[in-house]
């Protein structure tokens, strides 16, 4: 056991030494034995794997692991045990540690994205690798099976079960970051008067469960691709697809593959900071960013909230950005692969400034925003 746990310690800070270069702008990670770097259909010129493995050694970063420690969890009143940074790590000894346990009514019901419970007769799933058409390999690598459930590679979280996840172990999926150059009534690019950089926007959407905004993205089907999960999730909750006649549709798809089919960027890959997260269900997302140079391909896609969105908007980025789950640590990233403006952005009182709010129109709407009084995409 002790050359065991020895073993898993060095493993572990090699990964977060690896990992922590890759996240300074290095190659793809390749790790001895585990073939060639991330490579795939996509046309990906950067890549960030999730740090927050490092946690699992001696604590929690400070960003890396909060969200998956809040109370209550989302959509019921249950209060997590409190975890605080330093027992965070699995490799840190914490006998007293006595996680609640819950899994959501309509998980239990068993719908079809959702596994039965681990007790189950007839249920053996395979983790750490390809159970059928569900995908239980992480993108972080092996995460330990500890007495029939997978554990959490990012630490504890307080809370055992699945919570609203319907998958023990990795919930796999996609968030697309389109994005444009905001221009002005001329067609020319808004420079940012402090950092002298473009201002880059992207699609945000207002999240009907917890009000929040979000990149539009959502859970990879069974046996679906990661191509096919972004450009449906996009359709569905910024163009509202799902509410379109099949002539409509037909006319969206064309454009839809117009925009997916280009050029773009794998900006992250791995482990997520979501409040949904338990020690034995946690997400991962793919995060590809496609990006309108010319702004013609988006002139011609009309924005429309739809299916798990409230409200959709362009959405200046800037460092003021308060998003769902890791979702602003993905903007930054395109933000800096893109050259765009990022720090500096006066008015920081305000949760983000739409695209309405910065050198067009007057502080009203972003008032407006604020207080919900505006329904306009």
């Amino acid at each position: 056991m002790a050359a065991r746990g020895l073993a898993q310690a060095l493993a572990t800070v090699c990964l977060s030494a690896s990992l922590s270069w890759v996240g300074r702008g290095s190659a793809p990670l390749q790790l001895p034995g585990r073939g060639p770097p991330y490579s795939s259909s996509f046309s990906s010129h950067l890549f960030h794997q999730s740090p927050v493995i490092m946690s699992a050694s001696n604590g929690a970063d400070e960003n890396s692991h909060n969200k998956a420690r809040t109370s209550p969890y989302p959509g019921s009143k249950v209060e997590r045990s409190q975890v605080p940074n330093e027992k965070v790590g699995w490799l840190v000894e914490w006998q007293e540690y006595n996680p609640v346990e819950y899994t959501a009514v309509s998980v239990l019901a068993g719908p079809m994205w959702a596994d039965p419970q681990i007790s189950e007769r007839n249920f053996s799933p395979k983790f750490n690798e390809k159970d059928g058409h569900v995908e239980r390999k992480s993108q972080n690598g092996l995460y330990e099976i500890e007495n029939g459930r997978p554990r959490n590679p990012a630490g504890r979280t307080g809370l055992i079960g699945r919570g609203l996840l319907g998958r023990w172990g990795p919930n796999h999926a996609a968030d697309p970051i389109i994005t444009r150059w905001k221009r002005d009534s001329s067609g020319n690019k808004v420079i940012h008067p402090h950092s002298g950089k473009n201002i880059l926007q992207f699609v945000a959407i207002k999240r009907k469960d917890c009000g929040e905004w979000a990149i539009p993205g959502g859970m990879v089907d069974p046996g679906e691709k990661i191509s096919a999960t972004l450009k449906r999730e996009f359709g569905e909750e910024a163009m509202n697809s799902l509410q379109k006649s099949s002539a409509e549709k037909q006319e969206m798809e064309e454009q839809l593959h117009k925009l997916f089919s280009q050029e773009h960027l794998v900006v992250y890959k791995g482990y997520v900071d979501d409040p949904r997260n338990t020690d034995n269900a946690w997400m991962e997302t793919e995060a590809v960013n496609y990006h309108d140079e010319t702004g013609e391909t988006m002139d011609n896609l009309a924005l429309e909230a739809g299916d798990d969105a409230g409200k959709v908007r362009w959405v200046d980025i800037s460092d003021k950005l308060k998003l769902y789950a890791s979702h602003s640590q993905f903007i930054k990233l395109v933000a800096e692969k893109r050259g765009a403006h990022w720090a500096g952005l006066a008015g920081s009182f305000l949760p983000f400034l739409p695209s309405c709010c910065f050198c067009t129109r007057s502080l009203e709407c972003c008032c407006d925003i604020i207080g919900e009084s505006s329904n306009k995409a």
